[in-house]
Parts: structure tokens; sequence; C-alpha cells
């Protein structure tokens, strides 16, 4: 979460509310059922990260993994502050466990500062600014700003430039490819279309996992009366 709050819910009991800096990464396997719903007033702001499974774990049981703003690995140098939220960068390593190889890290530079961060050749990876501008690539890049996405290209690693009066944040996202098919409907991501068809029958039918979403309603949707 960046700004606001949310409160999460779901059929097999957990529920909790995260805040500005709070993390959740779940792992929804053979599926869960949830709600998310703003647990604040104004302005909700926050950052959704959907990772695919590679196929033996696509049927594992749900996992969720809270850490609080607090709790989140960090590190800073030379103008450069970093939250890790998965991976590793500055030395430090984030304690959230991937089933997929990710990196996630949430820079903060000021002007001034230059980043250099490595990367798995072997990886997929993106920018996305959240506040500020700057320089990605090389410093004779055209300056890059606020909610901006980048995808980069083969190599070894980022760097990145303030050259602004302004502090820059961004996220940066990595992650091992899986190297399989894809096909999804909705939230379901599986390896064939036949596989997608099953699921959904288990889904409608309330088997294989979805048992207990035959009878749960969130709190949330209670008090709305549904």
């Amino acid at each position: 979460m960046l700004q606001g709050a949310v409160t999460h819910e779901d059929f097999e009991g957990h529920k909790g509310t995260i805040g500005p800096g709070d993390l959740q990464w779940m792992t929804a396997g053979r599926g869960i059922v949830h709600s998310e719903m703003p647990a604040a007033q104004g302005t909700q702001k926050g950052l959704q990260l959907w990772i695919n499974l590679s196929s033996k774990y696509k049927m594992i049981e749900p996992r969720y993994q809270e850490v609080s703003s607090k709790d989140i690995a960090e590190a800073a140098k030379d103008g450069i502050k970093v939250r890790v939220i998965a991976g590793e960068a500055l030395g430090v390593k984030s304690p959230i466990y991937t089933r997929t190889p990710t990196m996630y890290l949430d820079f903060t530079l000021k002007p001034g500062a230059h980043l250099r961060q490595p990367i798995l050749r072997s990886w997929n990876a993106f920018v996305y600014v959240l506040e500020g501008e700057g320089l990605f690539g090389t410093v004779k890049s055209s300056p890059v700003s606020a909610h901006h996405l980048l995808l980069l290209g083969s190599g070894d690693g980022l760097e990145a430039w303030n050259k602004f009066s302004k502090p820059l944040r961004f996220v940066l996202v990595g992650g091992e490819p899986i190297g399989e098919p894809v096909a999804q409907l909705g939230p379901f991501v599986m390896n064939t279309q036949e596989e997608i068809d099953q699921t959904i029958d288990d889904f409608e039918n309330y088997v294989n996992g979805f048992e207990k979403a035959k009878h749960w309603r969130s709190e949330a949707a209670l008090a709305l009366g549904f």
C-alpha cells in the first residue's frame, strides 16, 4: 500500500488490514476466494503485481505472507534508499519467499544519485516510475516521469540517474521466465484451455479446493446486504 488502507479476508478465515508501506504477498495456489475492500477515508493507492506459477506449483495450498512497513528490509547508500520487497539490493535480502524467483525493489534516489542494480541476464524486468523523473539505461536517454513503465531489454542490470531537483521513486520488478504456455480467463491462469475449463467447473461446483466458497460471504459483502 502507498496510501490509505485495505482490509482483506478469505474463505479460509484469514483477515487483516494493511496500511501505508505494508505488504501482503498471497500465493493463490489451487485457488482461494477472497475480498479486498477500502479501509480508510479518502484516496487509496497501492501496487498489485500478479506473478504466474509454474505448472508444478499451481495446485499447492494457498499461502499468505504479511509484512508491516517497519519490518520490510531497507538499505541506504550514496543518496539511494531501497525497500526490498522481494529479492536483494544493496546487500539486503527480503524475508519474503517467492516460488517464482522474483525481485521487487522500491527505490528512491535523491537529486544527483546514480544507481546500478544487477539483474540476471535470463530474467525479464520492468521499471514503473512512482514519483519524480529520471534517466534510465544511459545518461543521454530521455527523462521518464511518474506513471510511465519501461520494459527492459536484455542485459545484466539497470542503471538510473536522478539529474533533477526532486526525489525519484520507482519500482524495479524482475523475474525468471517460466517458459510454459499460458491460458487465462478472468483470475484463473493455467497452461491449457482444457485446464481452464476444468478450473471453471471446479469453481462453479465448489470442488477441488473451492469447497468452502459455497457458503462463504465476506464481512464486507454481508455489511452491504449481499
